[in-house]
């Protein structure tokens, strides 16, 4: 699609910074509640794997153990170096398997499978072997399924890669952040260009039919000068996706991100001009901007899906395997398929109890509504497409567009008015800047933010 940001306004970006979903899902996850629980999670297992069920799944696998801490990190994660303490979850997570693979239907095929954390390269070789083993015996893999895996090149040798591609994996997302030396030390995570170039080799070298490249803005002590020599280093090593995070800081989530010291943190301009240029460079070199922090290569799946209007969003971000039902495994995992969202309790010991019980881990849950299905369809179209055919959507819901979400509609005129939305008979398209502002835009199409967020800061800004 090119670049549509040569003359990013920086104003109508300040204007817009505010505390924001990322739309992993609709409804975002604050409003899932204990009143779901285990056996409504079981109950719809069972509903939606009778005989004659169909329809491609997609497994999540949530490794939460990292030998250090990112005082960055807003993961659910877990520092041990206690290798027992690691083999004691990974023997859980195998009971959560046996527990679960057995209730899908025979002719359901996975199509994605994704492991995150944490860390889970933060295994030994031989677990990741047979981790991958027990994947494959007890589910049925599609030949040509997308398998993934994020990494961290501070622990990784050779042999962890090529026993990831043993396993299956052609995908890997590899955290890099930031090179700039300062700014490794300030959140706890050194990390030489060195490194990092060593194991994107071994990857291309071991076969990885895709690198994404994982880096953060707004970090301590980052300007827009020391951020362009990360961003064209990066760019140097030719990865077929990157991904630009915008920092987001909220020790009142994450109690060690207070270990970051605000002071030290760029001002929010500065922020904004550190976006800018990440925009600027990158589209220059080549890569085309998907959406929220997503950047990629012409060729790359993502692109071509955006193309096509096949682009998915879900808990992993942007994906090319829209309608597969979501299985998630592990402490803190989601699940999501029909109309429920179903999240594992974060507890660990909790997490044992429950399994080791023969009973699902659910803690919390969400059972969707006819509205919650028409908002998800219209927040994933405009965040993946960029556009939204609105007569689609009074097809496919047998709705009044203008009627149903009038109140919506009334929100994005002013992005209209600020040239960021163009409104046409049958079409709402996010044009130039706006498409920095996504998650701006799909706000409007909310029915329960203003309830969300006015006791409490509950998400990340969106700049």
């Amino acid at each position: 699609m090119g670049s549509p940001f040569s003359q990013v306004d920086l104003r109508l970006l300040k204007k817009y910074d505010r505390p924001g979903p990322r739309y992993t899902s609709y409804p975002t996850a604050p409003l899932f509640s204990n009143s779901f629980t285990n056996r409504d999670f079981r109950r719809e297992i069972v509903d939606t794997n009778g005989p004659g069920s169909s329809g491609d799944i997609s497994l999540y696998f949530h490794f939460p153990f990292c030998d250090t801490l990112c005082y960055f990190c807003g993961c659910t994660m877990v520092v041990s170096r206690d290798r027992k303490r690691i083999e004691e979850y990974n023997h859980f997570l195998k009971k959560e398997i046996a527990l679960v693979a057995p209730m899908l239907a025979e002719d359901r095929r996975v199509v994605q499978v994704h492991w995150g954390g944490g860390t889970p390269t933060h295994l030994l070789p031989e677990e990741i072997r047979e981790m991958g083993e027990i994947i494959r015996t007890s589910f049925r893999l599609d030949p040509s399924a997308e398998m993934s895996v994020e990494l961290d090149p501070r622990e990784l040798l050779r042999d962890d890669l090529l026993a990831l591609r043993d396993a299956g994996f052609n995908r890997m997302s590899m955290g890099v952040q930031d090179f700039d030396p300062r700014v490794q030390e300030a959140v706890n995570r050194i990390q030489p260009e060195a490194m990092s170039r060593q194991v994107y080799d071994w990857a291309r070298d071991a076969g990885f039919m895709s690198v994404n490249i994982d880096l953060i803005y707004g970090l301590p002590y980052q300007t827009k000068t020391s951020f362009e020599k990360t961003i064209r280093t990066v760019v140097r090593f030719a990865p077929d996706r990157i991904a630009v995070f915008n920092y987001a800081h909220v020790p009142w989530l994450k109690p060690h991100q207070k270990l970051i010291h605000p002071e030290d943190l760029p001002t929010p301009e500065q922020k904004l001009d550190i976006l800018k240029m990440t925009i600027e460079v990158l589209s220059s070199e080549g890569y085309e901007y998907i959406g929220m922090d997503h950047f990629a290569r012409p060729q790359d799946e993502l692109a071509r899906a955006q193309k096509e209007k096949t682009l998915y969003r879900n808990f992993q971000g942007y994906s090319t395997k829209s309608g597969a039902d979501l299985y998630g495994f592990g402490m803190s995992a989601i699940s999501h398929f029909q109309s429920i969202y179903a999240q594992n309790t974060k507890n660990i010991p909790e997490y044992y109890k429950a399994i080791d019980g023969g009973d699902f881990a659910t803690h919390v849950g969400y059972r969707m509504t006819d509205d919650d299905q028409i908002r998800k369809f219209v927040i994933m179209r405009l965040m993946c497409d960029l556009d939204l055919d609105t007569r689609a959507v009074e097809k496919r819901f047998a709705i009044d567009f203008a009627r149903y979400f009038a109140s919506s509609l009334k929100l994005v005129e002013e992005f209209e008015e600020e040239g960021l939305v163009i409104r046409t008979p049958g079409k709402i398209a996010i044009v130039g800047a706006g498409r920095l502002l996504l998650r701006n835009i799909a706000m409007c199409f909310d029915a329960y933010l203003d309830s969300m967020t006015k006791d409490k800061p509950v998400f990340s800004r969106t700049v």
